[in-house]
């Protein structure tokens, strides 16, 4: 019996618990282009390893964002899509990859180590 984890009650949290994560905005990204296999998802996401993506498309399937559909076939086939829940975040996923483009110099300087950040700042 598989074991469900509670959402939180606070609407915006509930919808970020949901999409947290590393690697689920990039596997909605393009589950919103159509379905895919875990072998398509693994070459288009550079840097997962198959145990994380298989526990965020597990997590994203749990809370009914995407569909998992196993065709009786030797070797088995496994095919992942968004549901119809999964493409009301279109819209949103969209936003994030925006406001990330429009706000990408300003962005850049988070990435530096904190001691680099030090070393740069004036001094008063």
């Amino acid at each position: 019996m598989p074991v469900f984890k509670e959402l939180p009650l606070v609407p915006a949290e509930r919808a970020i618990k949901v999409l947290g994560g590393r690697w689920k905005v990039f596997v909605l990204y393009f589950l919103f282009d159509g379905p895919r296999r875990l072998s398509e998802l693994r070459r288009l996401i550079p840097g997962v390893s198959q145990k994380v993506l298989v526990q965020a498309l597990r997590e994203l399937e749990e809370h009914g964002i995407v569909h998992r559909e196993v065709f009786a076939e030797v070797p088995p086939r496994v095919v992942y899509s968004a549901t119809d829940l999964g493409l009301t975040l279109r819209p949103i996923v969209g936003s994030l990859c925006e406001w990330g483009r429009l706000h990408a110099a300003e962005l850049t300087g988070l990435d530096e180590p904190a001691s680099a950040a030090r070393r740069r700042r004036p001094s008063s």
